[in-house]
This record gives structure tokens, sequence and C-alpha cells, in this order.
């Protein structure tokens, strides 16, 4: 699985950390930016660039995480790209059920949050993210490709 990650300045320092959390741990992972602290940049662009690379990528399973202040953007902007299921997440719950019921390739990650946490909070959120399972309930297929119609 590869790991697509993407900030604008408000997630930027989360970002760094869980680009070495993830390396450490041997998932693949590409910075799609941004790479410099840039108080001028806007998220738009990095969901972009994420939502691209997971809709072209070939390999088995691929995802991002965006992270932004309050990740709804993040969401907002990846979501218009057909294909892209980006879920906004504060617990590790949800981040089981998006990706139990609903698929989720993209994680949205509130940086304002995350960074008032202890690192076990979002750690939690992206490790039950990536290993759980889509269910693929035909329900659940139904209602992706109805979503991909729109």
């Amino acid at each position: 699985m590869k790991i697509y990650l993407g900030a604008d300045h408000n997630g930027f320092h989360l970002k760094e950390r869980v680009f070495a959390y993830l390396a450490k741990r041997g998932y693949e992972v590409e910075d799609v930016g941004n790479t410099e602290l840039d108080p001028e940049d806007d998220f738009p662009e990095f969901a972009q660039l994420a939502a691209l690379k997971v809709i072209g990528d070939d390999s088995k399973d691929p995802r991002a995480i965006l992270i932004c202040g309050g990740a709804q953007g993040m969401a907002m902007a990846a979501n218009r790209f057909r294909g892209i299921r980006a879920s906004v997440v504060w617990d590790a719950y949800e981040a089981k059920m998006t990706r139990n019921d609903n698929d989720s390739n993209v994680l949205s990650l509130p940086a304002r949050v995350m960074e008032e946490s202890e690192d076990a909070v979002w750690q939690g959120i992206v490790e039950t993210w990536l290993n759980t399972p889509f269910a693929s309930a035909a329900r659940y297929r139904r209602r992706n490709a109805q979503i991909d119609e729109l």
C-alpha cells in the first residue's frame, strides 16, 4: 500500500511527524507537499495532488492522508474527484467505520485537534484506518458506486 501525504501550513508540522511515523514502520510514503512551511499556501492544491496520485496509482489499495487546520477543507477538495472517498476523522472508532463501511481511501486529519492531543491519538487513528479492511458488503459497494455516479 502506498500512502500519499499532503498538508497546508496548518498541518505541515503534523504531516512531518506522520511521515516519520509511517516511514519508520516500513510504509511506502510519498510527500506531495507542501515540502516547506509556507503561511500563504492553500490546501486545495495539496488535496488535488494527493487525490490525483491515488486515482492514478495502479498499485494495491493506494491511500492518502491529508492534514489541514480543521480537516474539512481538505476532505471537501479531495472529494471533488471521482473515486476519492475522503473522510474527516477525529478518533479511532470513526477511522474503523469509515474504512469498514465506506472504503475510505483518503484520511483527513484536523491538525488543530491532533496537535493538542497525545501522539498516541493520531497514531491510533492512522493505524486503525490503515489496517481496517473494507467489509465489501453488497450495500457498501452499491453506495460507493452511487457516489461515483453523482
